[in-house]
């Protein structure tokens, strides 16, 4: 296929995910990019014939406050590394990824890259030689390379908008990125449909050709299916898991089932996941309901409907209890942050529990949540955490965390946020912040 034709005589491709087509000069494709790169960090516009998924991703990374002249920063290292890739679902199909790519790698002198749904690196082979030269702009296993971190780059991008990328030279929002090129799939759990990470190859001006797009998309492909063929039974630890962060109906996996609960039932389950030993029907009863005037009666009808859900096997009585562990994305972001693991407990975190719950035990354990996060990012005083928190849904309004954010990384944009948030709190004084918690 040709190229096409622009009004200014630029040559543009047909398929808008795809860099370079057959036919295209890439020595002046890379002048073109270079020219509109310096055009939109200068005034801010993006000239033709700029892809609209790079023009987008620019416009992203911008106003998450990256500059052209940033770097990646390495988040994991040594054995915090180790720990989070062993437990990472897409070590699973690492061994696919190597059988699959690796012979690629190494003799077209590329690199096979793996992150996961944050767009942090968790493994980075392939040629000795490319990786030293990858190594100085820190593509490298643990370092986090999302659009907000690093601007426009394909595992990064690939991650954001959910789809298979390809990025070329002068499309690279860095500087130091744009001689390399890279196409990058995003990965999805099977089960769950949710981004597990994305698959990366990355390289010179060899990978800009379509077929390297769709390489990296069949091996995403073929990881899912191998997920799938692996199924729930073949985990571990096949323990029943309650999902219930960022979302008002929590989802409990158990025995290869996805049940998706009601709003109250997602509150008990979250109560009595916390307290194994089990609660009363009048600890229950005053941890669920704000009106003193509920009867036992009206929470023995709901436990009722819940254990139909379940089934008898999983839900006890007298007192109320779970009769298997049940983990929740709610003790992980515990757990890792009582360890100290601020960055990891921040990728577990997928928004406040149960939001639209007013139940008083999960109002207060939302809060103590939520609280304990934000105060681990403010005190860790990474830019790149921070800036994933305050431009969140659950973060936007939240002064405390933009006040660390302008102190850590001052660009235009996060000064002018902060000025409207405290402009906002002059005038309504004793409100901190405002928050979905």
């Amino acid at each position: 296929m040709s190229p096409a034709a622009s009004p200014s005589g630029e040559a543009e491709v047909s398929d808008p995910w795809v860099a370079l087509e057959p036919g295209t000069d890439p020595a002046e494709r890379v002048r073109v990019l270079r020219r509109a790169h310096e055009t939109f960090t200068a005034v801010g516009t993006v000239p033709r014939p700029v892809r609209a998924v790079v023009a987008d991703s620019w416009r992203r990374s911008a106003r998450a406050g990256v500059g052209p002249d940033g770097t990646a920063s390495v988040e994991l290292a040594d054995g915090d590394l180790g720990a989070y890739r062993a437990e990472h679902p897409l070590a699973r199909v690492m061994p696919l990824f190597r059988e699959l790519m690796g012979t690629f790698a190494a003799d077209g002198e590329h690199l096979l890259a793996v992150c996961d749904a944050h767009s942090r690196l968790l493994w980075v082979e392939g040629h000795p030689a490319t990786r030293r030269k990858a190594d100085r702009m820190n593509f490298v296993p643990g370092a986090r390379w999302a659009e907000t971190a690093v601007g426009t780059n394909a595992p990064g991008t690939a991650v954001a908008v959910d789809r298979p990328v390809q990025v070329f030279a002068a499309e690279h929002f860095i500087r130091r990125v744009q001689p390399w090129t890279c196409a990058a799939a995003p990965v999805h759990d099977p089960r769950t449909g949710r981004v597990l990470g994305a698959v990366d190859i990355t390289g010179g001006d060899r990978l800009a050709h379509p077929h390297s797009l769709g390489f990296v998309q069949a091996v995403a492909r073929a990881a899912e299916s191998h997920l799938a063929l692996l199924g729930p039974q073949d985990d571990p630890v096949d323990a029943p898991e309650l999902t219930a962060l960022g979302r008002d109906e929590a989802q409990l996996r158990v025995g290869g089932r996805r049940i998706r609960l009601s709003r109250r039932h997602s509150e008990i389950l979250v109560l009595l996941a916390r307290h194994p030993e089990g609660l009363t029907g009048d600890e229950l009863l005053c941890a669920l309901y704000e009106d003193e005037s509920v009867t036992p009666v009206t929470l023995r009808a709901e436990l009722a409907r819940l254990r139909r859900t379940l089934g008898p096997s999983l839900l006890g009585s007298r007192p109320y209890r779970l009769m298997v562990p049940v983990e929740s994305d709610v003790a992980v972001v515990e757990r890792r942050l009582e360890a100290g693991a601020v960055t990891a407990a921040a990728t577990a975190y997928a928004g406040p529990l149960l939001p639209g719950s007013q139940a008083p035990a999960v109002l207060r354990l939302r809060s103590r949540l939520a609280d304990g996060l934000r105060t681990a990012l403010i005190a860790r005083r990474d830019p790149d955490l921070l800036a994933d928190w305050a431009h969140a849904p659950w973060g936007e309004d939240d002064l405390d965390v933009w006040r660390a954010l302008a102190a850590v990384r001052p660009t235009p944009a996060v000064r002018s946020r902060l000025a409207a948030l405290e402009h906002e709190l002059t005038a309504a004084p004793g409100r901190q912040h405002r928050s979905p918690w």
